[in-house]
């Protein structure tokens, strides 16, 4: 038999959804921060203000916390179940959040930001193979809504740090305007019952055997380069909008809206399409049409189409990171919280090596053809994809 089936399981439809929920949550820790840079600044600088290393290591706080809570919770989860990190994952984000409203000094600051990145990673590791687990028979379409609510997130961060800032409440009004959301999860998740992360009646795979399948190591490097393919782009569209192709700054940070909007209404769809179409061949067709509107983003020389280009990326390549994660889930249904940690890794590793290797090309040449490389991810991708159809072991 298979995993628990929505049907069977109970409550099965009401954890999907609070776990589409906790994705907001997680979202929360990861795109609070660059909203309230000079705020923070501001605060907790004086009348210098911070530098620029030092905003820079509050973000590397939030990275360092998100890096462990991935790394950790995997081998955990599979010894004792998903629900305590669905709890400790929320109860982080909650208490950094009143932690951050309150914190004294700029290093305290920089502690609160530690265990917010925390618990983002724990439930950026668990959320999948908790959905994964109650929707055995629909695994693309429910995995790219889970990452759809991630963007959704993104965008109700954004704009409750906005309308903070606008209606003066500042940093600490935007944190307890955030809080209930984790507050609430954490309270329903107490309240019910968590499927087992393997197939019924099975035995876990263990992470050695995973790693020595051909397969298995095709699915790294594809989440690997669905990470690089999504925010390689990501990270540098508002530069990109303002340095490279003139607007103004305040339109250049409504762009990277535009983008997660995108990402998110991307992976919606997909969501309801279902089975309809196979996972690889969406795979193939979201790199190819990726690969297209890079050209014409980084190159057409009307500045409007161009960016148009750069946005339509965020819809375009919103598939590859968790259709890779219901396909690889699909495949080893025993792989456990383990293997979904893994793959979150490397996804995460994508998603940090690509902006840094746009950044490096740019100090060479110039952003256009730091950012067209980017397009690599999706293209590399492509006779992947058609590697992992032809050995399906």
């Amino acid at each position: 038999m298979g995993r628990d089936m929505p049907s069977a399981f109970p409550n099965a439809r009401l954890l999907t959804w609070l776990s589409y929920g906790a994705m907001m949550s997680l979202s929360i820790g990861i795109n609070l921060l660059p909203v309230f840079l000079t705020t923070l600044s501001r605060l907790y600088g004086g009348e210098e203000g911070l530098s620029q290393e030092q905003l820079g290591r509050l973000g590397a706080s939030v990275f360092g916390g998100l890096v462990i809570g991935i790394v950790i919770t995997g081998p955990l989860a599979d010894r004792f179940g998903a629900k305590p990190f669905a709890l400790l994952g929320n109860l982080f984000i909650a208490v950094s959040l009143v932690g951050m409203a309150l914190a004294p000094s700029y290093a305290l600051l920089g502690v609160t930001f530690f265990f917010l990145g925390l618990g983002s990673g724990i439930l950026d590791m668990i959320l999948s193979p908790i959905v994964a687990a109650l929707n055995p028979d629909k695994l693309a379409s429910s995995m790219n809504l889970l990452h759809s609510f991630y963007c959704v997130g993104a965008i109700v961060t954004v704009m409750i740090g906005t309308l903070a800032l606008g209606f003066d409440l500042g940093w600490a009004g935007a944190c307890y305007l955030l809080l209930p959301l984790p507050l609430v999860l954490l309270t329903a998740f107490s309240l019910l019952r968590f499927p087992s992360l393997i197939a019924e009646g099975g035995r876990r795979m263990p992470l050695r055997q995973l790693l020595r399948r051909r397969w298995f190591g095709l699915a790294l490097i594809a989440i690997f380069l669905g990470g690089a393919t999504e925010l390689g782009i990501a990270q540098w569209l508002p530069a990109y909008a303002e340095i490279s192709l003139g607007y103004s700054t305040e339109f250049a940070g409504l762009c990277l809206l535009l983008f997660s909007l995108a990402m998110s209404l991307g992976r919606m769809i997909i969501g309801a399409i279902g089975n309809r179409v196979t996972p690889i061949t969406l795979m193939v067709w979201s790199c190819s049409s990726s690969v297209v509107l890079f050209i014409i983003g980084c190159f057409f020389p009307v500045p409007w189409v161009a960016l148009t280009a750069c946005i339509l990326v965020g819809f375009t390549g919103s598939c590859l990171w968790p259709t890779t994660l219901a396909i690889t889930a699909n495949h080893y249904p025993n792989g456990g919280a383990s293997m979904f940690a893994l793959l979150a890794a490397l996804g995460n590793a994508g998603g940090i090596f690509m902006p840094w290797v746009v950044g490096a090309v740019a100090d060479l040449s110039s952003l256009s053809w730091g950012i067209s490389v980017s397009l690599l991810a999706p293209l590399l991708m492509l006779p992947l994809l058609r590697a992992m159809r032809k050995h399906p072991t």
